[in-house]
């Protein structure tokens, strides 16, 4: 599903519609998180007994929110730590990570709650931080697994084309920095991901190892994959 959205152009910001949270549907302009929902909404609405849009609408929404439930800006899942938990708890994902004996991550996020002011809608609605901050204590209690850079060579033969990959960071309060769809290639393990320096869905040239020892503040990948099911 990741190669049917290459070269569709990368757009930031599309689902910041105001504390009340729309459900937003874009398939035509894409981000990082946006390209990774998308792809698993379409693996898992062809798997469905009822492969329609209504289908595809539904699973991406139970997705993209807490617990499924869409009840304003907060319900979204903003830490990647997160949406992994939450998506697995779910059922649609697993985490290869874990599954492999990668290491616990550490580090804790709370960047959203740090500065509000860089966030439309927590600058416009103040009111809405003590809730998120609450929030993000407890993503930064949740165990969360992951592989460090230094180890890559030793578990990427676990990783398959089509997972969905986190890059890791070492900055203050944030888990992940970008989120990329895993896929070998001749060269080794590379990805396919919505590029804000290609300003579009790129099947990037660089390899993952390359690409994260070219970033000063990469420190590894969080790593899930589609489960399969039908429903």
């Amino acid at each position: 599903s990741a190669l049917t959205f290459l070269e569709t152009p990368y757009v930031a910001h599309t689902l910041e519609t105001g504390p009340e949270e729309k459900m937003v549907i874009n398939l035509s302009e894409l981000d990082c998180t946006t390209f990774a929902e998308n792809c698993l909404a379409l693996v898992h609405t062809i798997l469905s007994d009822h492969p329609t849009f209504e289908t595809f609408s539904a699973v991406l929404e139970r997705i993209r929110y807490r617990d499924g439930v869409r009840s304003g800006y907060i319900s979204r899942l903003h830490y990647f730590s997160e949406w992994i938990d939450n998506n697995v708890k779910k059922g649609y994902i697993k985490d290869v990570a874990k599954s492999i004996g990668g290491p616990l991550l550490t580090t804790s996020v709370g960047f959203m709650g740090d500065h509000p002011a860089s966030y439309p809608v927590l600058k416009a609605h103040p009111e809405l931080v003590p809730e998120l901050k609450r929030i993000e204590q407890e993503v930064s209690a949740t165990n969360r697994w992951y592989i460090p850079l230094d180890d890559l060579d030793k578990f990427e033969a676990s990783i398959k084309d089509g997972d969905i990959i986190g890059i890791t960071t070492s900055i203050k309060g944030l888990d992940v920095t970008h989120v990329v769809i895993a896929s070998w290639e001749s060269h080794g393990l590379s990805f396919i991901h919505a590029s804000s320096t290609a300003e579009k869905v790129i099947n990037d040239p660089l390899t993952l190892k390359e690409y994260l020892k070219k970033g000063k503040s990469n420190t590894g990948i969080m790593v899930v994959r589609a489960v399969k099911m039908y429903r």
